[in-house]
C-alpha cells in the first residue's frame, strides 16, 4: 500500500474488490444450493472477511509515526468518508440500534436523529479547525491548546473512560456474531472477535486501519441493504420500502390490537432467560415525554462531537477543505443504514406477527413455533424463547421472547430468505463492530502512547520504540476490553449510549471552547474535563443505584448533567484564573483561518 500510485488508484482497487466480494456472495449461494451446510457458509463468510482485512492491515504496515498516527495526512475526501461511516456505524447501529426500535418504538429514533446531527456540530465547530491545528490526537490538541502536562493527562483520562466504554460493546457485538457463526460459547467467540480486531490495526495503525474501514464499510453496506431490499419486495411492500413505513407501522398497530397484548405476570417473566424482551413495543423511558425524547437525541448529538475515534477521522485529510467535505460524505454513507434501521425493524416484526404471511408465527401451536429450524438455532443461542404462559397450546403474542441483537441477525431466516443472506449479515456486522473497535482501540492506545509516554514520560524517545509501546497497548486495551465485555455487564446500546455521555461530559465545551473562546484557559479546561466526568460519573451510578434522578435526565441521559457541570466549571475557573498568554490567543484566532499552514508542524 505504498502511497502516492495506492491513492491514485484507490477507485480502481475498491472497484476490483467490491466486485470479488460480490463473486463470492454468488458462489456461496451456489455452494449453498448444491448442499453447503449453513454452519459452513457462516464460517466461510466471517473467515473470507476477516482474511481480508488481515491482508490489508499487513500490506498497510508502516514504521512511520506520521502514517501510524493520521495515515500520512493523505486519504481522500470519499474515502475518508466511507471509512469514517465504517468507524461510526458499529456494532450497536448494525446489531443493536434496529432492536431497540423493534422493541421500543419512535423513542429510539432519537438515536439516529442525535448520531446524524452530531456531525452538524463536527463539520461547523471542530473538524476543520483540529484538522488546521496539524494534531496527531484530540488530547494532543488539548495539551497543546491549553498548555501543560495535567491538561493534556486529563483529556486522555476522560478519552480512555469513553473509548473503553465503548469497545467492550464492539467486542460484544464481534462475540455475538462469532459465536453464532462458528458455533463456539459467546466467553470464547469475544477473543476470537479481539485477534481479527487487533490484525487490522496492530501492523499499519491508522493507515491500515483507514483502508481496512473503506473495505468494511463496502461489507457492511451491502450486508444491511441488501435483505432489507429483498424482504420488502418479497413481503409486497415495494423494492424501496422507505416510502411505505407509515403503512406497515399502521399495520403493525392493527395486528397487535387484532391479537390483544396481555402483560405477563411477574412470575411468568422470571422463566423468561435473562436479556430478552417481548415481542410487541414496550413502554420505556425513552418514550416517556417529548423532552425524553430530546434530550437523549441532545446528548447523542454533543456525545458524536466529543468521541476521539470520531475526531480522528479528519486529521488524516490533506487539508482544512477536505476535513470539511469529509463530513459531508461520511454523513451521506452513514444515511444509506440510519435509513433502513426503522424499515428493517419494521419488516421484521411484520414478519413474524402477520398472519398473512408464511412466516407469521402468532396463532400457530406452541410445538410447530418449537419445530422450527431458525427458532431452534438461536434458542440454542439463548436469544429466542417460546412459552405457553396461559396454556392453551397456542402462541400468544405476549409469549415470543427475543433478544435485541438478534433482530437484525435473524430476520433474513425468519423471512425465509436463502442462508447466504443470514451469511452476509453476519460478515456485515462484524464488519461494523471491528472497523469501530479498530478506531477505539487505536484511540487509546495512540493517546497513551504519544500523549503520555512520548509528549510527558520520554519526549526523547525514538519513533521505532514510540511504535512498539502503541503496538503492546492495543493488545493491553483489546484483550482488557474482551475480558469486560465476556462478563456481559451492559448491553450493546447501552454500552454505547453511555460511551457517548462519557465522552460529552469531559471533552465537548474543552474543545468547543478551546477553539471559540480564546479566554479560557488551562485551569478552566482541568475543571472543565475532571469535575465534567466526574458530576457525569456520579449522577450515572447515582440513578443506577435507585436515586431518581431530576430534571428528567436518565441513565442514557447523565452526559447532559455532566457537560452542564463541565460548562460551568470552565467558564468560572477560567474567568477566577490569569487569561492564557498573547501567543495562545494568537494561536486560536489562528486556527479558525481556513487557509495557511497548520499550527503544529511534524511531530
Amino acid at each position: 500500500m505504498k502511497s502516492t500510485n495506492f491513492i491514485d488508484n484507490l477507485p480502481r482497487v475498491y472497484g476490483i474488490y467490491t466486485g470479488g466480494f460480490i463473486g463470492f456472495i454468488i458462489i456461496m449461494a451456489i455452494a449453498e444450493q448444491m448442499g453447503m451446510t449453513a454452519k459452513a457458509i457462516g464460517i466461510a463468510f466471517v473467515a473470507f472477511t476477516v482474511f481480508i482485512y488481515a491482508l490489508i492491515g499487513w500490506l498497510s504496515r508502516t514504521a512511520q509515526a506520521d502514517a501510524y498516527y493520521v495515515a500520512g495526512r493523505q486519504v481522500p475526501t470519499v474515502f475518508n468518508g466511507m471509512a469514517t461511516a465504517a468507524d461510526w456505524m458499529s456494532g450497536a447501529s448494525f446489531v443493536a440500534m434496529a432492536g431497540g426500535i423493534y422493541f421500543k418504538g419512535y423513542g429510539y429514533m432519537a438515536l439516529l436523529v442525535g448520531w446524524t446531527g452530531g456531525y452538524v456540530l463536527v463539520a461547523s465547530l471542530l473538524a476543520p479547525y483540529l484538522r488546521k491545528f496539524g494534531c496527531y490526537t484530540v488530547p494532543d490538541f488539548i495539551g497543546t491548546r491549553y498548555g501543560g502536562n495535567l491538561a493534556r493527562f486529563s483529556a486522555v483520562v476522560v478519552l480512555t473512560v469513553a473509548s473503553f466504554t465503548y469497545v467492550t460493546a464492539q467486542i460484544n457485538a464481534t462475540g455475538t456474531i462469532a459465536s453464532v457463526a462458528l458455533d463456539i460459547p459467546f466467553q470464547y467467540a469475544v477473543y476470537i472477535g479481539l485477534i481479527s480486531i487487533l490484525l487490522c490495526s496492530m501492523l499499519g495503525g491508522m493507515r491500515g486501519v483507514t483502508w481496512t474501514q473503506v473495505a468494511q464499510y463496502i461489507v457492511l453496506i451491502i450486508a444491511y441493504l441488501l435483505p432489507v431490499f429483498w424482504i420488502s419486495n418479497k413481503m409486497g411492500a415495494g423494492f424501496f420500502p422507505h416510502f411505505m413505513l407509515a403503512d406497515e407501522v399502521a399495520r403493525i398497530g392493527e395486528l397487535e390490537s387484532q391479537f390483544g397484548f396481555v402483560k405477563n405476570s411477574a412470575a411468568d417473566l422470571a422463566t423468561v432467560p435473562k436479556g430478552l424482551a417481548g415481542i410487541t413495543k414496550a413502554h420505556s423511558a425513552v418514550n416517556a415525554t417529548p423532552w425524553a425524547f430530546i434530550s437523549l437525541a441532545l446528548a447523542m448529538m454533543m456525545g458524536t462531537a466529543s468521541l476521539p475515534h470520531v475526531m480522528m477521522r479528519y486529521f488524516t485529510t490533506p487539508s482544512v477543505k477536505a476535513a470539511r467535505k469529509s463530513v459531508g460524505w461520511s454523513l451521506f454513507f452513514i444515511f444509506l443504514l440510519y435509513s433502513s434501521a426503522p424499515m428493517l425493524a419494521t419488516l421484521s416484526k411484520l414478519s413474524l406477527i402477520d398472519p398473512t404471511l408464511s412466516t407469521g408465527i402468532i396463532g400457530k401451536s406452541i410445538a410447530e413455533v418449537q419445530a422450527i429450524d431458525w427458532y431452534q438455532n438461536w434458542n440454542a443461542a439463548n436469544l429466542m424463547f417460546v412459552s405457553d404462559f396461559n396454556g392453551n397450546g397456542t402462541l400468544e403474542l405476549n409469549e415470543f421472547f427475543m433478544g435485541g441483537k438478534a433482530v437484525v441477525l435473524a430476520t433474513p431466516e425468519i423471512a425465509g430468505l436463502p442462508y447466504v443472506i443470514s451469511g452476509l449479515v453476519a460478515a456485515g456486522g462484524m464488519a461494523a463492530a471491528m472497523s469501530t473497535a479498530d478506531g477505539l482501540i487505536l484511540a487509546i492506545a495512540n493517546a497513551i502512547s504519544h500523549d503520555v509516554y512520548y509528549k510527558i514520560i520520554d519526549p526523547k524517545a525514538e519513533t521505532a520504540k514510540r511504535l512498539v509501546v502503541a503496538r503492546v497497548l492495543l493488545v493491553v486495551i483489546g484483550f482488557a476490553g474482551a475480558t469486560i465485555a465476556a462478563m456481559e455487564i451492559q448491553g450493546i446500546l447501552g454500552s454505547v449510549i453511555w460511551a457517548f455521555d462519557f465522552a460529552m461530559s469531559g471533552l465537548f465545551f474543552p474543545l468547543v471552547l478551546g477553539v471559540w473562546w480564546k479566554r479560557a484557559n488551562r485551569q478552566g479546561a482541568i475543571a472543565g474535563m475532571l469535575g465534567g466526568l466526574a458530576a457525569g460519573t456520579w449522577y450515572l451510578v447515582w440513578v443506577r443505584t435507585g436515586g431518581s434522578g431530576f430534571l428528567g435526565i436518565t441513565q442514557l441521559t447523565f452526559g447532559i448533567f455532566g457537560s452542564a457541570v463541565s460548562l460551568v466549571a470552565m467558564v468560572v475557573v477560567s474567568l477566577m484564573t490569569q487569561e492564557p498568554d498573547k501567543a495562545t490567543q494568537k494561536m486560536v484566532d489562528e486556527v479558525r483561518v481556513p487557509s495557511g499552514k497548520t499550527i503544529l508542524g511534524k511531530q
